[in-house]
């Protein structure tokens, strides 16, 4: 299986990519940033430099090209403002799903947050911004029907303790934190479960294990 991510230098696409490695997969990683292609060769990935907020579809097509699954896993991050959240967390989300439609691949999973809305309000107009922007993109990915295989996933609060191997998985978790390390496991599960295609999932800390929660969101 080869599967493409986008972000791939960021927290938690590192950590799938070592999860890929592992289990024998290729794995590709999107990054701006040439200085980071060692950090992705150290965890298994290939390193592919590509700027999302500048590429082509075609060009990112090029890229997917005889790849098994798309997964959205990039954002603009701290520090960033309001335009790049748009640019970034929506434009790029939308953009890859594109470019996979055009390579005809068919499997996509996009990381949102939970909380994402395209009507979100708030004080902190940039955390607004990117609720706005995720929920935006989620919308736009939800949109395509069937023309995709796609899963939301939108994990609560973010962490960076070590993973349980035990999660909530549900359409509505309540609110909640969850370690990176259990977000990665949860996307590698998901990639070989297709019975989540067209499902929006919130993910928190749990008492499940990673592959019985799944089973279980898939058996409704």
């Amino acid at each position: 299986m080869r599967t493409v991510i986008a972000g791939g230098h960021g927290q938690i696409a590192l950590r799938l990519e070592r999860l890929l490695a592992e289990r024998g997969d290729e794995v590709a990683g999107l990054i701006r940033n040439p200085d980071q292609a060692d950090d992705l060769r150290a965890v298994g990935a290939e390193p592919v430099v590509l700027d999302l907020e500048s590429a082509s579809v075609a060009e990112v097509a090029r890229v997917l090209a005889g790849a098994d699954a798309a997964v959205f896993a990039a954002g603009a991050g701290p520090g960033s403002g309001v335009e790049r959240k748009l640019t970034v967390d929506r434009d790029a989300a939308v953009l890859l799903a594109d470019a996979a439609e055009l390579a005809g691949v068919r499997r996509y999973l996009i990381v949102s947050s939970m909380g994402a809305d395209a009507e979100a309000t708030g004080s902190d107009p940039v955390f607004t911004a990117y609720l706005r922007a995720k929920g935006a993109a989620d919308d736009a990915i939800r949109a395509r029907g069937a023309a995709l295989d796609w899963t939301v996933l939108r994990p609560g609060h973010l962490t960076n303790s070590p993973g349980t191997g035990r999660i909530k998985l549900a359409p509505s978790t309540g609110s909640g934190s969850v370690p990176r390390d259990d977000v990665a496991a949860t996307l590698l599960a998901l990639l070989n479960s297709p019975g989540t295609a067209g499902l929006t999932l919130e993910l928190i800390s749990g008492d499940t294990p990673v592959e019985e929660a799944i089973r279980m969101v898939t058996s409704h």
